[in-house]
């Protein structure tokens, strides 16, 4: 029952059935409405508006068309430019890559040689180490001799002087001087 009324409240409440009189009169509105917009459609299609409008559309179609063939082909740039940058980076980090290698193999060959060189230089070292120490040892010894020469010279004379009378130096001095007269000629 409610859409039946609704129904016949659309239809009821027509612009056709609100004017009063004849329909294809001037005192009808919605017959001059009518006729006002015939006439603005023919006076759009005898000024080409439509024609226009479509000229005006294609072009702008045109113009859309082109902005997307531009776009696909900066798209197409840029991803040539992106394929060439990835493989210059690429091509970079192969290269920090083998400098990396080769720095890290010329510094273990650099540590080696230190290593050998150091190895020498405490060698080296150690020789002269040691030669100071036979040095310090054989001066030690050659002071301790020659303290003990002194030493014996000393007791030496001390026991000759005690038990040589002025007779018996004077013939070892004697003998001596002989000896040394028999050496030189």
């Amino acid at each position: 029952m409610r859409t039946l009324a609704t129904l016949l409240a659309l239809t009821a409440a027509t612009p056709a059935f609100a004017a009063s009189g004849p329909f294809f009169s001037l005192h009808n509105t919605n017959f001059i409405v009518l006729l006002a917009f015939i006439l603005f459609i023919l006076v759009l299609v005898y000024f080409k508006v439509p024609s226009m409008l479509g000229k005006m559309l294609d072009k702008r179609a045109d113009d859309i068309q082109s902005e997307l063939d531009e776009a696909r082909a900066l798209r197409e740039e840029a991803q040539t430019l992106l394929a060439s940058y990835e493989r210059k980076q690429k091509e970079v980090q192969d290269q920090a890559d083998r400098i990396v290698a080769h720095a890290k193999e010329e510094a273990g060959v650099a540590a080696e040689q230190a290593k050998a060189d150091l190895a020498k230089t405490i060698e080296r070292r150690l020789k002269a180490a040691e030669e100071q120490i036979s040095s310090a040892e054989a001066s030690a010894v050659k002071a301790v001799r020659d303290q003990a020469i002194t030493i014996a010279i000393g007791a030496a004379n001390d026991v000759i002087a005690k038990q040589m009378t002025a007779t018996e130096g004077n013939k070892l001095i004697d003998a001596a001087i002989a000896e040394v007269d028999a050496k030189l000629h």
